[in-house]
């Protein structure tokens, strides 16, 4: 039995009493990715945190004076940014392979490689065959369990509902005339036109648009003006917190590689976790290839697909997927779990959170 709205993005006809969340500073991530793009992705590997400290990887002693000279932390790395995302368009050529992920790591200056259990033998030495021809940039790594999707097997909502089933709200947002809408998961939306408050038979609105695959998002029309839709976020707790900015992850001051994220959702409690990949290649087991997808060591619960990936006030992600999405989920419970990127969503729908 469903027992509340849970992160649904605040529809509440009572004006909430907002709660603000301050993070602590990304100190220097603005300027030391700036000048990582200055340089270029023939001489830089990519930023990441390590011990506290930013690192911009780079690949001449050039480059690493620069970078130390802007008072930066370097490190002299062998293999370029852009030799290694030729490596992931190369895997991902590859097309659909089910339980694998992969993606470029700064952190190992490697393509990182996620093997899940149910690879094929044959789909093994598929990627191997890629990953022989690039001895040490590319880390693979065997992993228990299954990728699932987030989602319960009526690809419904939770404490949001089409009916049956649930997902999980993510962020409201609005258009250039001021119409807003509600973001979830794109694999929620299959077969799933309206939608409603909850458990309950509140009237949200209506699907507009939807991807689950090469993304996953789903907007959602307002068309019930009984409902209103805050630019908030509800955490378990009962705290309200307003969102009032977006970004793409490990861009600017927005938290990338080795950083601190939160995620919330109608099934598990509020959780934080660290950000491994900004853009991974993911192939879930039972058929969907997803690609620019956010990964973290957060783990999740059936049912909390759609809910918002957060840093601060910042949107970050609409939840995906993650590994073994059955298991019992917290804070100590290391995990990954996968999003799709809401600025991408935004940019391409000409939309904003408020």
């Amino acid at each position: 039995m469903l027992t509340g709205i849970g992160c649904l993005l605040a529809l509440l006809t009572m004006p909430p009493a907002h709660a603000r969340e301050t993070p602590e500073p990304s100190a220097g991530r603005a300027a030391m990715t700036a000048l990582a793009d200055e340089l270029g992705d023939d001489r830089t590997g990519g930023v990441y945190r390590a011990d506290g400290r930013l690192v911009v990887a780079v690949t001449d002693a050039a480059a690493a004076e620069t970078i130390r000279n802007a008072g930066g932390t370097a490190k002299l790395v062998a293999h370029s940014m852009r030799d290694l995302k030729a490596i992931h368009a190369e895997l991902d050529q590859l097309g659909w392979i089910g339980n694998t992920a992969w993606g470029v790591d700064p952190s190992t200056n490697q393509v990182s490689v996620e093997l899940f259990d149910g690879v094929s033998a044959a789909d093994r030495a598929r990627i191997e065959a890629v990953t022989a021809a690039h001895p040490g940039a590319v880390r693979i790594d065997r992993l228990s369990g299954t990728l699932q999707e987030a989602a319960t097997p009526v690809h419904g909502g939770m404490m949001i509902n089409p009916g049956s089933g649930y997902c999980s709200a993510g962020f409201n947002v609005q258009g250039n005339t001021g119409n807003k809408y509600l973001l979830t998961a794109g694999h929620c939306a299959r077969g799933n036109d309206h939608w409603y408050v909850g458990e309950g038979s509140t009237y949200i609105g209506r699907v507009l648009d939807w991807n689950d695959r090469p993304g996953d998002w789903a907007v959602v029309n307002y068309l019930n003006s009984d409902v209103t839709p805050y630019g908030t976020i509800r955490l378990r707790d009962g705290t309200v917190l307003q969102i009032d900015r977006s970004g793409y992850p490990g861009v600017g001051d927005n938290p990338g590689v080795g950083d601190t994220v939160r995620r919330t959702g109608a099934t598990s409690q509020d959780m934080s976790g660290t950000v491994l990949q900004t853009d991974m290649t993911m192939h879930f087991s039972d058929g969907a290839t997803r690609e620019h997808m956010i990964e973290t060591t957060l783990c999740l619960r059936s049912g909390d697909s759609g809910g918002p990936l957060f840093y601060g006030t910042t949107a970050l992600g609409i939840t995906s997927g993650a590994l073994d999405v059955a298991s019992p989920c917290s804070d100590s419970v290391a995990g990954r779990s996968y999003y799709y990127p809401v600025q991408r969503l935004l940019d391409a729908k000409s939309m904003s959170v408020y």
